[in-house]
C-alpha cells in the first residue's frame, strides 16, 4: 500500500543534516526553536491563516518546499520510521501533531 503526503520541515543544529536544502543555507537554530516554529506553523494552518502549500514554500527546509511540501507517493520502508508511522496513521486530509525525526521537526498532511 502506498500513500501520498506533504510536510513542512524545520531543521535544527542537531539535525542529521543541518542545512536548508531548498534555500542552500546552514541551519543554526536550536531544537527548541524548531519546535516552537512548527507549533506556530501548525497553529497558522489550523486557523486557516495560510494554506499548507504556501507555508511549505515559505518556511519548509526540505527540497520538497518547491512543490508545496509534496513528497509524492511512498510505501512503508522509504521514510524514517517515526515519520512513516505517523503518515500512515493519518486519514486523508488530516494534519499531524509535531513529528521529531533525525531530519528535524515536521508537520505532515496526508493527501492520498
Amino acid at each position: 500500500m502506498s500513500i501520498r503526503a506533504s510536510h513542512i520541515l524545520q531543521k535544527h543544529s542537531g539535525s542529521r543534516r543541518p542545512f536548508d536544502s531548498y534555500r542552500n543555507v546552514p541551519v543554526t537554530r536550536s531544537k527548541d526553536e524548531a519546535i516552537r516554529n512548527v507549533e506556530d506553523i501548525k497553529r497558522r494552518l489550523e486557523s486557516g491563516e495560510a494554506t499548507f502549500e504556501k507555508l511549505a514554500q515559505q518556511v519548509s527546509e526540505c527540497s520538497s518546499a518547491r512543490n508545496g511540501g509534496d513528497l509524492g507517493e511512498f510505501q512503508r520502508g522509504v521514510m524514517q520510521k517515526a515519520f512513516e508511522d505517523v503518515a500512515f496513521a493519518l486519514k486523508v486530509g488530516e494534519l499531524s501533531d509535531l513529528v521529531d525525526t533525525d531530519s528535524g521537526i515536521h508537520v505532515i498532511l496526508r493527501t492520498a
